[in-house]
């Protein structure tokens, strides 16, 4: 019984700390910044899952709720770039290339987290991954020190993968735990990056 409860408890956590920041496309606040979480490519593309977050993240784009996209994925060898497939995927779907930022050392969530925060100047965001992911992602950003929203992308199937993927959450909420508990440092950090500051200044003033 007392592994079970040190097994469950840091999910546990991710319910109780983030169930206010979760939103939907339509209720999120408008927000500078949207993070898109890197979700593993299929032949050079998107793979479909995230294919539908960087769906969410055109839409929240197109409706006026963010302005700039910081898409955060792994580009660890020559022949793997998620943010590049991320951002061509997004100038497909009617996003401004200057509008969309990268970070080539989004390697997990934790890593994004500290990134946007520490190397892209991202204090306040809108973050889009999976519903089975999204609390994990928002803990993680908060402790960070990111403000931050969490919005499901749509069109998943619940299928074996999205089980998968959400029994996986159990065990990786473990580890989210002792990130925001140590905060260690990213695995790549580097200098500040101005991509962000740029691409909203180049929107203009925030309307409204």
């Amino acid at each position: 019984m007392g592994l079970c409860v040190l097994t469950l408890s840091p999910a546990a956590w991710l319910f109780t700390t983030t169930g206010g920041q979760l939103r939907t496309p339509d209720t999120v606040p408008r927000t500078d910044v949207a993070v898109v979480f890197g979700a593993g490519l299929w032949d050079g593309e998107p793979s479909p899952y995230l294919a539908h977050r960087l769906d969410t993240a055109a839409g929240l784009y197109h409706a006026g709720r963010v302005r700039v996209v910081l898409v955060t994925g792994d580009n660890s060898r020559d022949d793997y770039d998620e943010p590049d497939a991320m951002r061509a995927y997004l100038t497909e779907h009617g996003v401004p290339g200057d509008r969309v930022v990268e970070d080539y050392a989004g390697f997990d969530t934790w890593d994004s987290c500290v990134r946007a925060r520490k190397i892209f100047g991202v204090d306040r965001a809108v973050l889009i991954s999976q519903g089975f992911h999204i609390r994990r992602a928002v803990a993680l950003c908060r402790a960070a020190g990111v403000e931050s929203y969490g919005v499901a992308a749509t069109g998943d199937a619940h299928d074996v993968t999205w089980y998968y993927g959400a029994g996986r959450e159990v065990f990786a909420a473990g580890k989210a735990a002792l990130d925001a508990l140590f905060e260690p440092d990213p695995h790549f950090l580097g200098p500040r990056e101005p991509g962000v500051a740029r691409a909203l200044a180049a929107t203009g003033p925030e309307p409204g």
